[in-house]
Parts: C-alpha cells; structure tokens; sequence
C-alpha cells in the first residue's frame, strides 16, 4: 500500500487524502507515506529511538531545513501504524533533472537512514524497495533518488539500502580502532615516534607563547572556532583550486546553529576542538559522536609562520588521546584517503551508492553518474594521475607548489 501525500512547492496543492486505491494494505501490513517540510517533526520524533548516522540526525535534518530552506520530502515506511523506516531528503536541481539526496549534499558521509533496530534485525526488504515508487507517485518532478556515502553498517546492523542495486563510492573511509586504550593504540602506529613528534611540537609552541586545547562550550567559542574554520577553508581551497563547499553563508549558518544547538545536551552529539597557540588558533576539528565512535566530519589548519609544526597533527593526538580516555571504540577520520590519516588508520571502509531512476530522465542521469565515479575512482586509485590532477588544480589556481595535505 502507498499512500502518498503530494508535498507543496508554490505551486502544487498538498493532497490531504488519498484515495481509496492507495488506502489498501500490502500482505505484511506495511504503508509508505510521503510528506513534505510538515513531515520533518515526525521525523524528529522517530529518531529519538531510530538507528541512524550523524547526517540523518533530527539536529541535522532540521538545521538543514531551518538554514537552508530546501524543498524537503519526507518517506515514511510503517508497519501496522508504527514507523520503522524513514528517508529525510531534499530535492534539487541538477541542471534540467530534479535529483533526491541527503540533506547536507557533501557534507553528509557515512549515511546510514533512521530505521528502527529492533525491526532491521528481521527488516522487510520488499517492503522498502516500494519506497521510490511511493517517491514517484507524490513527486513525479523527480528524476532520480541518488542515496551516496552510505555506509555498509552500522554498529554492527548491515545497511538495508545495500539490497537496491549499488556501486562503490570512489573514496575510501579511514578510520583507527581504539581497542585497549591509547597506549596499547600508540604501541601498534609508531608510538614513540608519535611520542616524540608531540614533545618537540610542544616546545616549539612554547617558544612562541602559550598553547591549549579548546572544546566550545558556548555560543561565542562556537563562533570563534567556526570563524577561524571557514577563513582557513577559504585559503585552502582557494590554494587547491577547488570550490569552496563551505562558502556560502546559509552553510556557514547551518553549522553554527548545528554546533550551538549540541550545547544543551549531556553529550554533544557534534563538537568543536581548537588549537589554540599563542592567542591564535592554528587547527580546528569538527566532530559528531556516533554510539561508540568519534567522527572527524571536518578540519583545517592556518597556513602561517606556525604550519611547519603541523597543528593538525598535534591537535588529531590529542582527539584521539581523549577518544579513547572516554571509551570510544573507533575514531573515524571520515571519507578521504590521505597520509595523515594514514599515520593512524588501520581500518578502511567502503561506502556505496544508490542510485534509484524515477523517469527515464533520471535513467539517462544515472548512468552518468556511474560512468563518473568509476572514472573518478579510478584517478583516486591511481597515485600518479591523482598527483598530476593536483598538480593541474594548483597551477589553475596560481599556485606551483602543494599546499599540504590536498582532500578532494
């Protein structure tokens, strides 16, 4: 049974029943409805008992909707009622297609959809693989529902989304396991010369002022942090010749509503680590705590007379230090393959993507997409072109020497 309530955008009128064809049960009981922004609130109250990613947090999905003010759709799968299984989307243009995807665009990784995990240990494939056709049937504007970055589990729970055909995203995901303590970590990833990069990086701080690390417990220090974040942002990826995919201000408005809003809990579901040396940051992470793991979701360093030290490194030891004095299982440094993740890293995970046509359109899209992460898949892969496609980015943007670190 599909009972789909069209969502309105201006110029579509909500339908506030639907009809009787739709009203009919499947064998297993199960219903899917889709709504629009009016669905986001009970799509909050479904997570506060749902399995589900960082990304597809009520804190997120609704930041997201407040800041951005997308043209959100809500899917719902019940069972006999009670909500089980839910997609939170916003639909955009991807020049003359309409393309369905997580809120966040690229900033949401490791996705994991709310679902109930009592009712995913036993999970009704069929019945979720009737959930485009409910899309399709209140959003036949849609071409093509492109679910990306998911990951294959999550503590422990296979991704139901896995059973739609799926490809493999073209960045890996890296991540450290935590197992007996920071000592027993240290022992297996080149401790003492971790040990003792951290003792000179400290002297080299003091020889120029003092040095703390900082965790934002207020408004203010949110600010703070964000705003020396997305100054180094700008540089870096200005350096790199990239786009800016924290550059516009209703992004920036998102994450500090995001980061403020965490401050009321117990324990922040997302939060911000500074470096701060001689009265000025020089590194800052953004995290989110994900059951038993801390997820780095971004950082970036100040590219000044202090860059030589790697404040980066400095402030990931001691993330990592505390990750595992608080009983965190795994600190996950999130999609991207780069070396200084791998000074740490010795688990990789593959995320995979779903692509789910709705029109011919969107069959023609999809195909695309494909053929284009295959390719970019196989530059990442390949350490000599993904050198030269850098190469090629710096000099396009004036620039003749690495600049660090590059994440594409």
């Amino acid at each position: 049974m599909v009972d789909a309530t069209a969502p309105f955008d201006g110029n579509r009128v909500a339908a506030t029943e639907a009809s009787p064809r739709a009203l009919t049960k499947d064998a297993a009981g199960s219903t899917v409805s889709v709504a629009a922004a009016e669905g986001l609130a009970a799509y909050a109250g479904f997570c506060r008992s749902a399995l589900h990613a960082p990304a597809q947090s009520a804190a997120w999905i609704q930041n997201w909707a407040a800041q951005i003010k997308p043209d959100a759709l809500v899917a719902t799968l019940r069972l006999e009622g009670r909500p089980v299984f839910a997609l939170a989307l916003e639909v955009v243009r991807r020049g003359p297609f309409r393309v369905a995807r997580f809120m966040g665009d690229r900033h949401a990784n490791g996705n994991f959809v709310a679902a109930d995990p009592q009712w995913l240990a036993g999970a009704d494939i069929a019945a979720i693989r009737t959930m485009p056709a409910a899309i399709a049937r209140a959003r036949p504007d849609i071409d093509l529902v492109a679910l990306e970055r998911l990951l294959p589990d999550l503590e422990g729970v296979a991704n139901p989304l896995a059973s739609f055909p799926h490809f493999s995203s073209p960045n890996l995901s890296l991540a450290v396991d935590l197992a007996g303590g920071f000592d027993a970590l240290l022992s297996r990833a080149s401790g003492k010369r971790k040990r003792k990069k951290h003792r000179s990086q400290i002297r080299k701080f003091e020889a120029v002022g003092s040095y703390r690390r900082i965790e934002a417990a207020t408004p203010d220090e949110v600010n703070r942090l964000l705003d020396a974040f997305f100054e180094m942002k700008e540089f870096r990826f200005r350096k790199m010749g990239i786009a800016n995919v924290f550059g516009d201000d209703q992004t920036r408005a998102f994450f500090r509503a995001l980061f403020t809003q965490a401050l009321a809990e117990d324990r922040p579901s997302f939060v911000l680590h500074g470096l701060e040396v001689a009265g000025k940051l020089r590194a800052i992470t953004g995290s989110s705590r994900s059951g038993k793991r801390l997820i780095c979701e971004f950082g970036a360093i100040a590219e000044d007379d202090l860059a030589h030290t790697s404040p980066g490194d400095f402030l990931f030891f001691d993330n990592i230090q505390e990750a595992c004095e608080t009983g965190f299982a795994v600190y996950d440094f999130s999609v991207g393959d780069e070396s200084y993740k791998r000074l740490w890293c010795d688990i990789e995970t593959q995320h995979f993507e779903v692509l789910v046509p709705l029109t011919p359109k969107g069959r023609a899209l999809a195909l695309t997409l494909r053929q284009g992460g295959r390719l970019k898949a196989f530059v990442k892969n390949s350490p000599t072109i993904w050198k030269l496609t850098k190469m090629l980015r710096r000099r396009t943007a004036g620039q003749t020497t690495p600049t660090g670190e590059d994440q594409g």
